[in-house]
């Protein structure tokens, strides 16, 4: 079915490992290790090698060469993109799923909760794993044993309609786990899933949605505005389609909570970060500076080498747009990507 890693594993064990030690390079030239991976690759989209094998070494080289300096592999990481800040972030549990990543009837694509209140990392652990075993209970009162079942992100996908069922839920639990006040709520729309013909279908999983019901931007935006008015809503992750921008900008303009582009502003343009240092190449349309949102969303998947990641922070760092760096549901890195986003934030 090609799902297998075979020929990645040929790739990394034939190819790209004896070709990157007969360069003999230093460990802790990370740039030049993954330059170097990518010439023997030759493509754009590292397509002949693939990413898995390219990104595979460069995490590898990457923890080598925190080993070869004797320090840890996020104060390495720290040290390639030029940041002396170190801090960990606020951990976002992604605890009911809708959208394209679960078969309820839910269009909205991720409820996450924050602990936003909590001393430290540990405790925000504590309050999110906490809230999430309240949530199960919530859940499973209202609906049935049935509606435990997890979507494809391991949170809850309890077959509902109305986003603002998934926002109640979410409420009831922090109240339940005793963090009201500690514990905000985040969201990602993924609303280019159901964008269609300038409109947005928030019936899109039912194959016979009726046009006249679908929404516009500025209702779209209204709906976002009643949730966080009503419930502790403080980050939005894609509000609108990724060719929105008039919507963007308007709502990200009048919002006083965190509106974070990801979709928008990185799956499409990433790979050109590899090969241009100029912002608008990858960021298209100047998204940055025309403030578009508030937040970037540095995606791991389509990430072949630690070089854009790095460079793509960098630029957002310099433009005052902070960058999150989330773990992919379908990526294997995770202990490297806590590394990484200790060393971005």
């Amino acid at each position: 079915m090609g799902k297998g890693v075979q020929k990645a594993v040929s790739n990394v064990n034939d190819v790209l490992g004896p070709s990157l030690i007969k360069k003999n390079v230093n460990l802790s030239d990370q740039k030049a290790i993954d330059k170097i991976l990518c010439e023997i690759d030759g493509t754009e989209n590292k397509g002949k090698m693939g990413a898995n094998a390219i990104l595979a070494i460069s995490m590898a080289a990457c923890k080598a060469g925190a080993a070869q300096k004797g320090v840890p592999l996020y104060q390495h990481i720290a040290d390639l993109a030029g940041n002396k800040r170190l801090i960990l972030p606020v951990p976002a549990f992604n605890v009911i799923n809708g959208g394209s990543h679960a078969g309820n009837k839910l269009a909205m694509q991720e409820f996450m909760i924050l602990p936003t209140g909590a001393t430290s990392f540990t405790e925000a652990m504590k309050m999110g794993s906490e809230t999430y075993h309240h949530l199960k209970s919530v859940i499973k009162k209202k609906y049935g044993q049935d509606a435990c079942n997890v979507g494809d992100e391991g949170g809850f996908a309890p077959n509902i309609q109305e986003n603002e069922e998934g926002l109640e839920l979410l409420r009831e639990a922090i109240e339940k786990a005793g963090y009201t006040g500690k514990i905000k709520i985040g969201m990602d729309v993924a609303a280019s899933e159901f964008y269609k013909e300038g409109k947005y279908d928030l019936d899109f999983k039912n194959k016979d949605s009726n046009p006249e019901s679908w929404i516009s931007s500025d209702q779209l935006a209204a709906m976002y505005d009643g949730f966080v008015s009503k419930y502790p809503v403080v980050s939005i992750e894609d509000p609108f389609d990724q060719d929105d921008w008039k919507a963007y900008a308007q709502f990200t303009a009048n919002s006083k909570i965190q509106i974070v582009g990801s979709v928008l502003t990185v799956r499409k343009q990433l790979l050109n970060a590899s090969r241009c240092s100029h912002p608008p190449c990858f960021f298209g349309q100047n998204c940055i500076p025309s403030c578009s949102h508030h937040h970037l969303l540095i995606q791991s998947e389509p990430v072949k080498d630690l070089q854009p990641p790095v460079r793509l922070h960098e630029h957002a760092r310099t433009a005052t747009v902070p960058a999150l760096l989330p773990e992919a549901f379908s990526n294997l890195f995770f202990h490297k990507i806590l590394d990484i986003q200790a060393k971005l934030d």
